[in-house]
Protein backbone atom coordinates (compact mmCIF):
# COMPACT_ATOMS: atom_id res chain seq x y z
CA UNK A 1 0.00 0.00 0.00
CA UNK A 2 1.26 3.39 -0.48
CA UNK A 3 1.56 6.45 1.42
CA UNK A 4 -1.25 9.71 0.99
CA UNK A 5 1.06 12.11 1.12
CA UNK A 6 3.88 10.66 -1.94
CA UNK A 7 4.99 12.82 -3.72
CA UNK A 8 4.27 16.12 -2.11
CA UNK A 9 7.92 16.91 -2.01
CA UNK A 10 8.03 18.75 -5.49
CA UNK A 11 4.92 20.97 -4.63
CA UNK A 12 6.57 22.02 -1.54
CA UNK A 13 9.55 23.08 -3.09
CA UNK A 14 7.62 24.52 -5.99
CA UNK A 15 5.65 26.43 -3.73
CA UNK A 16 7.92 27.44 -0.46
CA UNK A 17 11.39 27.44 -2.19
CA UNK A 18 14.11 29.56 -2.44
CA UNK A 19 13.30 29.78 -6.62
CA UNK A 20 9.88 30.45 -5.65
CA UNK A 21 10.68 32.97 -3.44
CA UNK A 22 13.08 35.31 -5.53
CA UNK A 23 10.36 34.80 -8.20
CA UNK A 24 8.06 37.37 -6.99
CA UNK A 25 8.80 40.84 -5.58
CA UNK A 26 6.73 39.45 -2.19
CA UNK A 27 8.91 36.65 -2.06
CA UNK A 28 12.34 38.61 -2.09
CA UNK A 29 10.98 40.62 0.74
CA UNK A 30 10.18 37.37 2.32
CA UNK A 31 13.68 36.34 1.87
CA UNK A 32 15.29 39.81 3.31
CA UNK A 33 13.09 39.64 6.34
CA UNK A 34 14.06 36.33 7.12
CA UNK A 35 17.99 36.76 6.25
CA UNK A 36 17.65 40.31 8.08
CA UNK A 37 16.26 38.45 11.03
CA UNK A 38 19.59 36.08 10.71
CA UNK A 39 17.59 32.74 10.23
CA UNK A 40 19.39 29.78 10.06
CA UNK A 41 17.52 28.38 7.27
CA UNK A 42 15.76 31.15 4.57
CA UNK A 43 13.35 28.72 2.72
CA UNK A 44 12.47 25.06 2.00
Amino acid sequence: MRRTLEGTNRKRKRTSGFRARMRTPDGRNVIRARRKRGRYRLSV
